[in-house]
């Protein structure tokens, strides 16, 4: 393909991953190409490693860690247990698959139902608008949201969506808001020239194959298949542009084991951060951790190559994090999902905790 779009699938579009974290998962317990160019926001430092932190003293401290069990972004939580990074700082961590909205997870994390729990920047911030007791500490990765078209049709970028009818899976997701605050600055109305129409995950490309949309919008595992055939193409991502160099999956922490066991939030931290760079470092040993948790259309392959192509090595901490919530809060304040008259720097300090500050 000669348009830059079509590289871009060219790059993309044979991966296939595991459920993205775009969704919060009742409790239960239980050879890809180089990537684009970095780009740095307003040229800041990418965090890659966070500050060293001491192994805990004593007995196993033992925590609660709130995840989705199919979002591959997650992938650094069966790591951390499979190579002992929680155990490396005296954790004696317990999984809870949690499945509800995000105000029903912050609100077990708050209350301490769980001690910490693993999401998307997109999907928290509203909800830690409102006020709750959870801190996020650390960036995990980026990469996992895509608007795809019909190869054969005329839609080659995301503004091309304007007029149009998108497919998508939640009207308060992530992928909806990423890429309506993408068409607002390119001048776009998102609520006005957009149709925006919501079907299960799994078939949004079936509602372009019908007719009923011209466009869809969705997160890995199920973008990738969805380009797997060539059928469709990406259109654009979330590692587009400045997104390159911004975590979209956090980690997010209960309020008072900050301020009591401040230890014990550093080495949990420390933990997952420790798994995500392996990640990095080690795709195909990560993918054999995630594939009990995968999907069966899911390949161990697959998984190596997402896992490779996702930026598990950018993993921002301090500053480098509060200043991408704060550029994630200015985004959905230009979409009115964050009210115009918050502060958007005050917001970003009051939602943070830099765990490794000295």
């Amino acid at each position: 393909m000669s348009n830059e779009n079509g590289h871009r699938l060219s790059r993309r579009s044979l991966l296939l991953g595991a459920a993205s974290g775009a969704i919060v998962a009742p409790f239960a317990v239980q050879a890809f190409p180089a990537r684009p160019a970095a780009f740095d926001i307003d040229s800041a430092p990418i965090c890659r490693t966070a500050g060293e932190a001491t192994p805990l003293t004593g007995a196993p401290r033992k925590l609660k860690l709130s995840w989705n069990a199919n979002a591959v972004c997650s992938v650094q939580v069966p790591v951390a247990v499979d190579y002992d990074f929680f155990k490396k700082q005296n954790l004696d961590v317990e999984l809870v698959n949690f499945s509800g909205s995000t105000d029903q997870l912050l609100e077990a994390i708050a209350t301490g139902k769980s001690d910490a729990g693993v999401g998307m920047a997109l999907r928290w911030l509203k909800p830690l608008e409102q006020g709750f007791d959870v801190k996020i500490v650390a960036g995990t990765h980026g990469g996992c949201l895509r608007a795809i078209a019909p190869t054969k049709s005329a839609i080659t970028k995301v503004t091309d969506l304007k007029g149009k009818v998108v497919a998508i899976d939640d009207q308060a997701g992530p992928s909806k808001n990423f890429f309506a605050i993408q068409l607002a600055k390119a001048g776009i109305d998102p609520n006005k020239d957009v149709d925006w129409r919501q079907y299960p995950g799994n078939l949004v490309r079936l509602a372009v194959e019908k007719g009923e949309a011209q466009a869809a919008l969705s997160s890995d595992p199920l973008a990738y298949a969805f380009l797997k055939d060539r059928e469709f193409r990406e259109i654009g991502s979330n590692l587009d542009g400045i997104y390159r160099n911004v975590s979209c999956c956090i980690v997010g922490v209960r309020g008072s084991l900050l301020r009591d066991d401040p230890q014990v939030a550093r080495a949990l931290t420390r933990a997952l951060l420790d798994a995500a760079e392996f990640s990095s470092k080690n795709p195909e040993k990560a993918a054999k951790s995630f594939l009990p948790y995968s999907p069966k259309i899911v390949t161990e392959d697959d998984l190596r190559e997402l896992i490779a192509y996702h930026t598990h090595d950018h993993h921002p901490t301090g500053a480098h994090l509060k200043q991408e919530l704060k550029l994630y809060a200015d985004d959905l304040k230009v979409v009115s999902v964050i009210k115009p008259s918050t502060d958007t720097t005050k917001f970003a300090d009051k939602i943070y905790a830099d765990v490794f500050a000295v």
